[in-house]
């Protein structure tokens, strides 16, 4: 169950952000900001800002949503068996304020590990390397780079 410290942010989400964060929904394909956006810096949980994943592990699986083949290192994901489809996938949540965030599926690159992470845009927010000191995310500028 998402904490109370995230009510305020999640008051500030559109429908289709609420639906796929705190319903665990998911946007159609090919219509996510981030689908075909290939710009360098970090995606963190709209949310509650948890840094999730980097553009240098950003590819284009031609599936219809956002693909990377790895979270940020360190970046505590939860898994979770979903069967709602009749079958069984793994569903992927942010630590930290509980989101939806999409699936993980084992048809990735095999020279990137094999992992795809498909990843709702609705559940991320993206802030540019040139972005990323000012938004307290500097750390993370080596992940990028």
């Amino acid at each position: 169950m998402t904490s109370n410290k995230y009510q305020q942010d999640i008051d500030q989400l559109n429908d289709l952000q609420y639906k796929v964060t705190q319903e665990s929904a998911t946007e159609r394909p090919f219509t996510g900001e981030y689908d075909d956006f290939y710009q360098k810096g970090i995606y963190v949980d709209i949310v509650g800002g948890e840094p999730l994943f980097s553009s240098a592990n950003k590819f284009n699986a031609g599936c219809g949503w956002p693909s990377f083949s790895q979270p940020i290192p360190n970046t505590q994901l939860v898994e979770l068996a979903d069967t709602s489809l009749g079958h069984v996938r793994t569903e992927v949540r942010s630590q930290d304020a509980d989101s939806h965030l999409g699936h993980v599926f084992t048809d990735g690159p095999e020279e990137l590990g094999g992992l795809r992470y498909c990843i709702n845009s609705a559940s991320l927010k993206f802030i540019p390397l040139g972005e990323m000191d000012e938004a307290g995310y500097g750390a993370y500028k080596k992940y990028v780079e």
